[in-house]
């Protein structure tokens, strides 16, 4: 399979290139509840760092446009993914030998091998032990990171956005992009993202003359995207006609301040943001698992089931920022403190 692992990074920014790793779907040969630790343990640090990137970037100034103005702006978020999500513990797992802790999505590009070892009742009728209680073993390779392969240990959000003005001090935003293929495994992602920004600086009397700007703003994002699985007639785990569909949901709340000049202008606000994504699989997976009767080796063949996967995030933030505007162009950076701290940087095309 190629790609599949990397590509909820890749889809979002076509400036990182990063490596293919083949195996997470492999965690399917666990037992029940241990699959989903592996898969949360090992996907969790990507799953969250979309959801604060997407929910970053949606303004660079309080000051919104008059009726009808607008801006394109066109950014990238990136989300800092903490040291201690790099690796994740394996202990407390019923069915897993062999290793403590693995690294994450976003760790070192280090596979770890583990033995799954379960308790069967065997179904082969060609097989001696035919409707007992075996205990049965299968290797699985944890895969490694694409740490070596972030900027900046980051996890990456591309935005492309356009804000409208409207009556009553109002600021409309939107991020669309429409259902595209991607890669060449049948994939597809859209987007859409909206949101409303509203100056009050009149509510605060004097301040309206002042080169001080207020507003507060809310905005949504989902996300979808899907990719298929290669299949594979061989080794411990048998795919046939798989896939996988990840959705993200993000939404934030802010308010912000700008303190707005003929060529540069700072900004700042709180925030809280907050969000959740999930990971469903389909398909047929089946597992191969080894034991021994008499000395002789044998192979049981299960059906395996897949697990739906939720992750969620949220939380305050805090940013800070300045942009530079050169009549209608504008070139903007901002940092925010939140689990994920998070970078921000674009241009904007402004007409106002």
């Amino acid at each position: 399979m190629k790609k599949c692992i990397l590509i909820l990074i890749s889809v979002f920014t076509l400036s990182v290139q990063t490596k293919a790793q083949d195996g997470f779907e492999g965690i399917l040969i666990a037992e029940g509840s241990d699959v989903n630790k592996l898969m949360e343990g090992y996907f969790a640090p990507a799953m969250e760092g979309f959801i604060y990137g997407m929910n970053n970037g949606w303004a660079h100034t309080a000051k919104v446009h008059k009726k009808l103005g607008f801006d394109l702006t066109i950014g990238l978020s990136a989300s800092a993914i903490p040291s201690k999500r790099e690796i994740f513990s394996l202990t407390g797992l019923s069915s897993i030998s062999g290793a403590s802790s693995a690294p994450t999505f976003a760790g070192a590009n280090t596979t770890t091998d583990l033995t799954v070892t379960r308790e069967l009742t065997i179904q082969d009728s060609s097989s001696p032990a035919f409707g007992q209680k075996q205990t049965v073993t299968a290797g699985l390779t944890m895969p490694g990171g694409i740490k070596d392969d972030l900027i900046l240990n980051s996890i990456p959000a591309p935005i492309v956005q356009l804000n409208v003005g409207l009556p009553w001090k109002l600021e409309g935003m939107l991020r669309l992009l429409p259902k595209t293929d991607i890669g060449d495994d049948g994939g597809q992602i859209n987007m859409l993202g909206l949101g409303l920004k509203k100056e009050i600086t009149d509510w605060f009397g004097p301040m309206e003359k002042t080169p001080l700007h207020v507003s507060v703003l809310a905005a949504f994002t989902k996300m979808n995207v899907t990719y298929g699985i290669d299949d594979v007639n061989s080794g411990d785990l048998i795919i046939n006609n798989a896939g996988a569909e990840f959705d993200l949901n993000a939404f934030t709340v802010q308010a912000i301040a700008s303190l707005n000049f003929p060529i540069i202008n700072v900004y700042g606000g709180f925030g809280f943001n907050s969000g959740s994504s999930s990971l469903n699989m389909n398909g047929s997976y089946q597992g191969n698992y080894n034991y021994s009767v008499n000395g002789q080796q044998y192979t049981e063949t299960i059906n395996l089931s897949t697990p739906d996967l939720s992750f969620n995030a949220s939380g305050l933030s805090t940013t800070v920022g300045a942009r530079l505007s050169l009549g209608f162009f504008k070139i903007f950076g901002s940092y925010t403190l939140q689990e994920y701290n998070t970078l921000n940087a674009g241009i904007a095309f402004s007409l106002r």
